[in-house]
């Protein structure tokens, strides 16, 4: 079984006045199975949580269970798991064949055992016709497939990967994005996957932990993370582009953002009663700029900057005093300086403390 569980795990470095704590208390059950993906900008530790996972890093405190088995204090080879860097770290002397049954071989696996499992993680990879190929006759995306299948032979209760597309181009990351997700829909094994692309974490992850600084700020489904933030930076963090976020004001059920009102949900309104300072929020597609009508109307919106992207166009416009950015279709031309209406949906509105940083769920 693959099941594992992060349970309070703590992690820092040097000792007394020199401490430095980079991971705080880090909760996380994560079936068998599952696919997570840990996300987060860089240095927010997510490295260092999978590589205290993998046994390449001692925790400081908590515990780390795989398979229902403790594993704080056992070896990196005694865990069952298989790491893919982010390097693909191929031997360069060696076929395709033999960098995936090395760690086999090392195991003193039986000749034929070996045989059958490299080829049938080469059927998986379809690297079937490259078994001869030494890596320097590779492209970046099938040295990443070897580095995969080098992985899968061994069979572990769970893969790590340790943001394994960074150094391949936009098309090559796509298309191993695809690639990872049959993977796991054939191989149905646990999969912790650690990116800073938020983009890799929406498409991959059955759930998604989101880190900033050491601390899990949320530990949902990428659906719930995307539409629930449960905290400010998640609201910024996720989306391309992110949520809108302005400072505002709340009074008499309607926000106030720099001398514009919208009015918002009356349980939201309630919850931002007492609240020294709020944010508002609300992502570019739930906006929508148009003629004047509907309830939820607010009017006075300056086009500022139109960005054609093909099939749509970003439109950036002014409320009184907060600027926007609004999702619209590819046939949007208005001219910057025009006034429009603006429409928001009044249950896709997003109110956040702006001091703790956690939303005002509603």
């Amino acid at each position: 079984m693959g099941a594992i569980s992060l349970r309070r795990v703590e992690k820092t470095y040097g000792r007394g006045a020199k401490a430095v704590k980079v991971i705080h208390g880090v909760d996380a059950e994560i079936a068998d199975g599952e696919f997570v993906v840990i996300v987060g900008p860089s240095g927010c530790g997510k490295s260092t949580l999978l590589r205290m996972v993998a046994g390449l890093e001692e925790i400081t405190a908590g515990e780390i269970a795989i398979g229902g088995r403790v594993v704080n204090q056992l070896e990196p080879a005694e865990r069952d798991i298989a790491m893919v860097f982010q390097n693909y770290a191929l031997y360069p002397h060696m076929t395709v064949y033999d960098n995936m049954a090395y760690g086999l071989k090392i195991a003193r696996r039986p000749k034929a055992e070996i045989d059958a499992r490299v080829q049938k993680a080469a059927k998986i990879l379809e690297l079937g016709s490259l078994l001869d190929r030494k890596p320097r006759q590779l492209s970046g995306g099938q040295r990443q497939r070897v580095a995969m299948g080098r992985a899968i032979v061994r069979q572990p209760a769970a893969f790590l990967f340790d943001e394994p597309l960074s150094n391949l181009d936009a098309q090559l990351r796509g298309e191993m994005r695809t690639e990872i997700k049959r993977l796991h829909q054939r191989l149905k094994a646990t999969i912790i996957y650690v990116t800073h692309d938020q983009v890799e974490a929406m498409t991959l992850a059955d759930r998604i932990a989101v880190l900033q600084a050491g601390h899990r700020m949320q530990y949902d489904t990428p659906e719930t993370v995307y539409n629930r933030p449960a905290a400010l930076f998640v609201a910024g963090f996720t989306g391309a582009p992110a949520m809108n976020l302005v400072d505002c004001k709340v009074a008499d059920g309607a926000a106030d953002l720099g001398g514009e009102r919208i009015r918002i949900p009356a349980p939201l309104a309630d919850k931002a009663r007492g609240a020294a300072s709020l944010k508002f929020g609300i992502r570019p597609e739930n906006i929508k700029l148009a003629a004047q009508g509907g309830d939820d109307l607010v009017v006075n919106a300056e086009v500022s900057l139109l960005e054609p992207l093909g099939s749509e166009t970003l439109v950036t416009f002014k409320i009184g005093a907060a600027e926007m950015v609004a999702r619209c279709g590819a046939d949007f031309h208005q001219r910057p300086g025009t006034r429009l209406a603006v429409h928001m949906n009044p249950r896709h509105l997003h109110l956040f403390d702006a001091a703790s940083g956690a939303a005002l769920a509603h």
